[in-house]
């Protein structure tokens, strides 16, 4: 797997792109310090391989040596440089999804994730970093192989406990840390707690002792460091070797670098008070970050009170058992993985894992109920990162649930909740696999399993899946009937409606919406599925030729958003009312609606929206005289469709607006101007294209109100996904196709 240095494409090629994409490495913390001759070695391997690995010890410095040689050599890759991290997936199902996440891609089909991660690689020049995928192994060999075979300008620089083990791998085995180096980095990290802090003369030996006791492995450097806030080197040192004596003799088989790490986290762990060893051990119930709320609730109880764990958590902070993060949703925590595996071991020593494993399964059940509810509400957005932050340990949560057949119905529940996140935010691969993994156990008819019937449904509409859906809403159909549960039956109704728009059957759209609107009206369901449900509604009417009434629907679906604060659904409320419009001769008015549409979008990464709004303001900005720059949207259009589905669905009604855009476009501009407008729309990512139509303007003042010769005739951009809701009144619209 030799990989052939291109150079990043000249800015001024037609065929270039026009910026590198961004990439998610995260930002430094803490100097990074030592090992030069490690990261230029590291970075000699990318030039002659495109698979290498980072193996080590836990606790060797192999995360921080692969981000900073990817982060040193980020300008080589002109589609990004993206960091893969999979401690927190805990089943190889779960693989192809993290990739997904880590590239930023959204990919609402049905096809296999991996499908989505080759098509999305195979031409770009791209650095993908993975992370900590040792109980991951096989699966992620067999992905990493695929990928490089498919992808030929791709790279991969991985950083695990061990190899990958496959053809054309360079393996790089980090070493810990020289004398010097070891000590810099100690000295460097002891200020941290005191600052200002230099080993004296004397100090200098048993500073280099310590060192050398630990063999040199940053890990245990920074928590033999963080000792400092209370104790000297040589209390330090001491301690240290009454460690040793205590627990190396546990693994005679182990490495004696293992024995070393584990030393230091047991010697830290052991100057523990046993209230901070107590919620260490509890933490480790935890995927990934956590918050606040989340440590207090799960790990409080009668040795630990829930209002002490801030304290306690602040102590841990200290001696850097626990990390900080900042992000979207304020500050969270982490412990290390070798850190929460030492901390789980001691939890199952002491008999309570199995009860803070449902401690933890009922704070986020309880978490995604508010955020069903809070999502209807001008909390959106923040529901949205909120979800985005939790994702490992809402994973986790579900897991938990389907160990035991009493339980299933609790991973139904939760997976049946997050309808909002699966539709609304770009998740709908991943939503299928625990929509589909969920039903697998037999389970009663009970609610939360017709409503992840329902949620099933709507998902496998949006993905094209039509004989998926019509197996999903079908049954959930039936037993909502035999069982009266009016609200499920409502929810399959309006999905089954969903289905009618997209396969162009829109009278019995009209028919089924309209029943599911006056159902939803009877149980008293108001919320973003019902908003959508409108909308929906005013979709087929529009299509059917009726656009004031279609307007009309959508004026009162704004009205309802701006009472609410509700973003995610008006959207869909504004496309239709641009494409209405449109139809009466004013683009202006239609290109400031779908302005606004891809705004909303780009918040909730709602790639459904964005490519729709991208299409029909294709057609606008054709009808308002800028043939050209049309073309480029169209372009960037027919870049992310494969993302989310069919192109158009395959609706005649659907793809109207696009053919209208493409005919006028060639007759003025001429084939060869159009396909070259094309292929540079489609080099455009989909955040830089939604830049550059928010930025566009085009002479839509002067067209507003052009009149029969600059207005399209009667159809539907491509695709209209609609994402789910929760209750309303009413009627409906768009869906995704």
């Amino acid at each position: 797997m030799r990989r052939l240095h291109a150079p990043c494409p000249n800015p001024d090629d037609p065929d270039a792109r026009p910026a590198p994409a961004p990439g998610n490495l995260p930002a430094e913390l803490n100097p990074f310090v030592g090992r030069e001759d490690k990261l230029a070695e590291l970075g000699g391997l990318l030039e002659e391989s495109r698979l290498v690995t980072v193996a080590g010890v836990a606790g060797v410095g192999k995360t921080r040596c692969v981000i900073r040689v990817a982060a040193l050599r980020e300008k080589r890759y002109c589609d990004g440089v993206l960091l893969a991290e999979l401690s927190a997936v805990r089943h190889p199902d779960l693989l192809e999804h993290a990739l997904i996440d880590a590239l930023g891609l959204t990919d609402h089909t049905s096809r296999p994730p991996r499908a989505t991660l080759v098509e999305h690689l195979s031409e770009r020049r791209t650095l993908l970093v993975i992370d900590g995928f040792e109980h991951l192994v096989d699966a992620c060999a067999d992905l990493v192989t695929e990928l490089l075979r498919r992808a030929p300008r791709l790279q991969v620089l991985a950083a695990g406990r061990c190899p990958l083990r496959v053809d054309g791998e360079r393996t790089f085995p980090l070493a810990p840390m020289s004398d010097g180096d070891a000590v810099e980095l100690f000295t460097e990290r002891a200020r941290g707690v005191r600052p200002g802090w230099e080993p004296t003369a004397g100090e200098r030996a048993s500073v280099l002792e310590l060192c050398r006791r630990l063999d040199g492995i940053p890990l245990a450097l920074e928590l033999a460091a963080g000792r400092l806030r209370a104790l000297s080197v040589e209390q330090v040192l001491l301690r240290l070797d009454d460690r040793f004596r205590l627990l190396t003799g546990g693994r005679r088989g182990a490495p004696p670098r293992h024995q070393t790490l584990r030393t230091a986290i047991g010697w830290s762990h052991e100057l523990c008070t046993p209230e901070q060893r107590l919620l260490w051990a509890r933490l480790s119930v935890f995927a990934g970050s956590f918050d606040l709320e989340a440590a207090e609730y799960i790990c409080g109880g009668p040795e630990l009170p829930a209002d002490s764990v801030l304290d306690v958590l602040d102590e841990l902070l200290a001696q850097s058992v626990v990390e900080r993060e900042d992000g979207p949703t304020g500050a969270r925590y982490r412990l290390l993985d070798t850190v929460s595996e030492y901390g789980a071991q001691w939890l199952a020593a002491a008999g309570d894992t199995p009860r803070l494993r449902r401690r933890h399964r009922d704070w986020f059940l309880g978490l995604a109920t508010w955020c069903e509810l809070d999502w209807f509400s001008p909390r959106q957005a923040e529901v949205a990162a909120r979800i985005d932050s939790e994702l490992p340990n809402l994973r986790r949560a579900m897991e938990c649930s389907m160990e035991s057949p009493d339980e299933v119905h609790l991973a139904q529940y939760l997976a049946g909740t997050l309808w909002f996140y699966w539709a609304g935010c770009g998740r709908l691969s991943e939503g299928r696999h625990w929509l589909d993994h969920v039903l697998e156990e037999p389970t009663p008819h009970d609610a939360a399993r017709l409503k992840v019937l329902w949620v099933l449904g709507y998902v496998a509409v949006l993905q094209g899946d039509a004989v998926g859906a019509i197996s999903a809403l079908q049954e959930c159909r039936e037993e909502a009937e035999r069982s009266g549960d009016a609200t499920a039956l409502a929810y399959a109704v309006h999905r089954t409606g969903c289905l009618a728009i997209v396969t162009d059957d829109l009278p019995r759209a009209e028919e089924l919406l309209r029943d599911a609107l006056g159902r939803y009206r009877d149980v008293g369901e108001l919320n973003s599925n019902v908003l959508m449900a409108q909308v929906e509604l005013a979709m087929a009417v529009a299509f059917l030729g009726d656009l004031d009434a279609a307007a009309a629907i959508c004026d009162e679906v704004r009205e309802v958003c701006e009472d609410h604060g509700e973003r995610w659904a008006l959207a869909y409320a504004l496309y239709v009312l641009a494409y209405a419009a449109l139809r009466r001769g004013r683009p202006a008015r239609a290109r400031q609606m779908l302005r606004e549409c891809l705004a909303i979008g780009r918040t909730f990464n709602d790639l459904l929206g964005t490519v729709l709004s991208l299409e029909l303001l294709a057609l606008v900005t054709a009808v308002e005289g800028d043939a050209g720059e049309a073309a480029v949207l169209q372009g960037a259009a027919e870049g992310i469709w494969p993302s989310v589905g069919l192109r158009l669905f395959g609706s005649a009604f659907y793809g109207r607006p696009r053919a209208e855009c493409e005919e006028q476009a060639r007759r003025e501009l001429g084939n060869a101007a159009y396909e070259e407008g094309l292929r540079a729309g489609r080099r455009l990512d989909p955040a830089t294209a939604v830049d550059r139509a928010l930025a566009g303007g085009g002479p839509a003042a002067a067209m507003d109100g052009r009149g029969a010769g600059g207005a399209p005739t009667a159809g539907g951009p491509r695709g209209t996904r609609r994402p789910a809701a929760s209750r309303m009144t009413g009627r409906g619209g768009p869906e995704r196709w």
